[in-house]
């Protein structure tokens, strides 16, 4: 059905989101560890990327059909925030973050769900 590739770049991307959500509830809160500029922020920021990363892969490696289970808004926004990210760091705006953890990582993990059948 899927290559084993792309089902690995799909596991990588629910480790990603397991580990954002394991800096959040170890912080207490979203808000909580985007604060954390130090050490939460950024591994909260560089596995937003990550998740970028595997996305856009899966793309130029023409999966469509798996693709097919993430929100098109999903698969171009989290490349925009990785752009952002990589691009103008300092100047992110951490209400997008926030928004994207609260509102577009349970929608993505829907999508691996049914991919990964867990």
């Amino acid at each position: 059905m899927y290559s084993e590739q792309a089902i690995e770049r799909i596991r990588v991307i629910d480790k990603k989101i397991g580990f954002i959500e394991n800096i959040i509830r170890n912080r207490g809160s979203i808000i909580n560890a985007l604060e954390d500029e130090e050490n939460s922020r950024a591994s909260i920021l560089m596995h937003l990327t990550s998740i970028a990363e595997q996305f856009d892969k899966l793309l130029h490696n023409g999966e469509l059909e798996l693709l097919s289970n993430f929100e098109k808004q999903d698969i171009k926004g989290s490349y925009e925030l990785r752009n952002f990210i990589a691009h103008d760091y300092e100047g992110i705006d951490l209400y997008i973050v926030e928004n994207v953890i609260e509102e577009r990582l349970p929608v993505i993990k829907l999508g691996i769900k049914k991919i990964l059948d867990i």
